[in-house]
């Protein structure tokens, strides 16, 4: 009896730190200082930057820097955010997979997940340090992804806009505000980290307390627009992910599961470490262009600045500044071009004659 109590007793503790074990996470950043990202943008693939299709920023985001900013440091934990709890029913995503293509499609809102109140009230206190005064609307996602991405000869650039998306269906931009600065530590975003740009897309920049898995253990939490999936911030060990650990474009090729198997693939990161998702895209990115589903002729203003078609975008997704481009019209004529900065992307800017 004495022996049988024993081996319970062994057990018991044995299944006690086996659990233990497996929750346990080791943190490496310091969430107190974490690295300003202001500056690292570069023209080319660089470890801890974002390599940018665009050298050209508008000088948008927040209009004053939060006292969480010190110096080349920000403090994470002491950042405000918008304040409110919105809940979207009607939120849709859906990724599906046929004859070599993962479909993805969905409308941009955030599935089971809550919003902050935008545009950010007078009297929400994030108001004092950035004024968003765009409204959350509904998107036309699809696209197809390749089930078995592959890298390029070149790693390409990323936009200013989507360059991924999560598995709760919102979009992932790339780490920059419109001013060219670190966007996860100056804008003042959501309980989730999420926040509208001028056509109403909800999106995050970086880590987000509500993307599923994204404090897990090696996690799929969302895909790049090359196809390759985005993972958690905790390795197999529990052990915080870092730029130490990824490349140029932020990645690396390890041991994950993808579509249910356990194999050894490039695949990107997602760190509290700026540039947070994708510095660069590692293979061909797909072409895609959100829309808003409730555009009205007063949203888009006879004053407002004047947007290029979503084919003169899509076509220079991925391209460089100065890039050859051509597309055809929504007329039907045929424009050839070259890539540069229009409003908040790099758009295919027809040549003069």
């Amino acid at each position: 009896m004495m022996l049988s109590l024993t081996v319970l007793v062994f057990l018991a503790a044995a299944v006690v730190n086996n659990c233990y074990a497996q929750a346990r996470r080791v943190d490496v950043l310091d969430p107190r200082a974490l690295p300003l990202g202001d500056g690292k943008v570069s023209s080319e693939p660089r470890r801890g930057y974002v390599y940018a299709c665009t050298s050209r920023f508008r000088g948008g985001g927040a209009q004053h820097t939060g006292d969480w900013i010190h110096g080349s440091v920000w403090d994470s934990t002491g950042k405000i955010h918008v304040q409110g709890e919105v809940r979207w029913p009607t939120a849709t995503f859906v990724t599906t997979t046929e004859r070599g293509e993962r479909r993805v499609s969905g409308n941009g809102l955030p599935v089971t997940e809550t919003t902050g109140i935008f545009p950010i009230r007078r009297h929400d206190p994030a108001f004092q340090i950035d004024r968003n005064p765009n409204s959350i609307e509904s998107q036309h996602i699809s696209f197809s992804l390749p089930i078995d991405p592959t890298p390029a000869e070149v790693s390409r650039c990323v936009p200013m806009g989507m360059i991924g998306v999560a598995l709760n269906g919102v979009a992932i931009f790339n780490a920059l505000d419109d001013a060219g600065r670190d966007a996860v530590a100056h804008e003042v975003q959501d309980h989730c980290s999420g926040h509208p740009q001028m056509m109403g897309a909800y999106h995050y920049h970086g880590p987000s307390s509500c993307i599923p898995g994204a404090t897990a253990k090696n996690v799929l939490i969302g895909y790049a627009l090359d196809g390759f999936g985005i993972y958690s911030m905790y390795d197999d060990n529990g052990k915080e992910v870092t730029n130490s650990d990824l490349d140029e474009c932020h990645g690396r090729v390890s041991r994950i599961k993808w579509d249910g198997k356990d194999v050894k693939m490039y695949h990107y990161v997602l760190t509290r470490e700026y540039p947070y998702t994708v510095g660069c895209f590692r293979g061909n990115p797909v072409r895609v262009a959100m829309n808003s589903e409730n555009t009205t002729p007063e949203r888009k203003g006879p004053r407002g600045p004047r947007q290029p078609p979503e084919q003169a975008i899509a076509v220079c997704v991925g391209q460089p500044p100065e890039a050859h481009c051509g597309f055809t019209s929504p007329r039907g004529d045929a424009i050839s071009g070259t890539c540069r900065s229009v409003t908040e992307n790099l758009a295919c800017v027809p040549n003069r004659r």
